[in-house]
């Protein structure tokens, strides 16, 4: 029996705006989040790697999923990011965050610890019993420095049924597949790779959990549409029509480059927390130029 599905489409892994002195800054999250739902986006996620969840404080990071959770106010489903290299913490954040009302949780495979296959089925099993709202598993291990197998998704989503969908950001579209062929219905399948979304959807994928969205949000959910819907075509020609403007959205590491591009468009999302500074002029430039290019700005 296959499991709900989260959300089909795209969902945006949203900033987390920042005032001067480096505080959150709450009115301009209400912006962004309204100029994301009115342009189509199909579910928020909070608090994640472009959210600058490793250097939000605990107070800050609850408070961040409480907030999008009661402004958005279920107008899309809200998946908060409460991943953490230490168990105890990411079983609490999600706990926090199924009492704000969060519609599922992020959790990315433990970073640093560089845990065993078996650990990663202890962790993220701890994580799931603790709650009974949905759990996207997170693969990203460029940036973890640990894979989660294959096999070790089947072994998760077989076991633990509120363990429902995985963040994609493996870019390795063989990875994808085995996932694809040992799952099936069990799991939903998210890009976590704006350059890859259709690729994803070829192999029986829901959508992407994106940061080009918050340049593109009706775009980036019309390429999970139209191929969803059977025009491949016309899924292909904005995939590769946002190409460029993707690979400038990662020229540095996420989140520099998006926060450089939300301001471009008027956002007040401020700056980032050390240790990330600011976009190197001339990578700057080019996502400046590749906005323009597609209209994004003037």
């Amino acid at each position: 029996m296959s499991k709900k599905v989260l959300f089909t489409g795209a969902a945006i892994a949203i900033v987390t705006p920042m005032n001067e002195d480096l505080s959150v800054n709450y009115e301009a999250f209400k912006e962004l989040i309204d100029f994301q739902i009115n342009n189509g986006t199909d579910a928020i996620v909070v608090c994640g790697t472009t959210g600058e969840a490793s250097t939000l404080t605990h107070e800050e990071h609850v408070d961040c999923i409480k907030f999008v959770v009661d402004y958005v106010n279920k107008r899309v489903p809200v998946i908060a990011g409460t991943g953490s290299n230490c168990t105890q913490t990411a079983i609490w954040l999600s706990q926090q965050a199924e009492a704000a009302g969060a519609d599922g949780v992020l959790v990315v495979s433990p970073y640093y610890n560089k845990a065993t296959q078996k650990g990663l089925v202890k962790h993220f099993g701890a994580i799931a019993d603790s709650i009974k709202i949905p759990v996207v598993l997170y693969n990203i291990p460029g940036r973890t420095g640990v894979n989660i197998l294959p096999e070790t998704v089947k072994t998760l989503c077989e076991n633990y049924e509120n363990i429902v969908a995985i963040k994609d950001a493996t870019g390795n579209i063989g990875w994808t597949a085995s996932v694809a062929q040992l799952c099936g219905d069990n799991i939903a399948i998210y890009s976590g790779d704006d350059n890859a979304i259709l690729p994803v959807l070829s192999l029986g994928g829901k959508g992407v959990i994106s940061v080009l969205s918050h340049c593109a949000p009706k775009d980036t959910h019309l390429i999970v549409e139209k191929f969803l819907n059977g025009d491949t075509k016309g899924s292909l020609e904005l995939q590769l029509k946002y190409l460029p403007l993707v690979n400038a959205l990662f020229s540095e590491v996420n989140p520099i480059p998006v926060k450089a591009a939300v301001n471009a468009m008027g956002f007040k999302a401020g700056s980032l927390r050390a240790p990330l500074g600011s976009m190197e002029p001339e990578h700057e430039a080019k996502l400046v130029a590749e906005m323009k290019k597609v209209g994004i700005i003037a």
